[in-house]
């Protein structure tokens, strides 16, 4: 794991590989927003079912390559069952209070 990685990434991260889109959607705020694939995902229970179809129709598994503080990204591979599979995303973090509020996936 990557040190410099705030807890609610390490969690989603966490979340992820177990495929548990329960604790996957307790990493962000009531009223966080997810983009990913040209879709805005806003508030828990959005994201909730957005991470458990993609989990039940992907099988996506993250390992982290880098974080950076400064610029809050986080540089990831990402495996599962998706033409073109594995490939490097950006995520994009805003956080409050130690929740994510914010997420760009590109």
């Amino acid at each position: 794991m990557i040190d410099n990685m705030p807890k609610a990434v390490a969690a989603l991260i966490a979340a992820q590989h177990n495929f548990d889109s329960e604790a996957y959607s307790n990493c962000f705020s009531q009223t966080a927003t997810v983009f990913d694939e040209g879709k805005n995902y806003i508030g828990r229970s959005e994201i909730k079912d957005w991470i458990a179809k993609a989990n039940q129709q992907y099988k996506i598994v993250m390992e982290p390559l880098e974080y950076s503080e400064s610029e809050r990204t986080l540089k990831a591979k990402i495996t599962g069952h998706f033409p073109g599979s594995p490939i490097v995303l950006t995520y994009q973090y805003e956080f409050s209070n130690g929740l994510i509020q914010s997420l760009k996936i590109v």
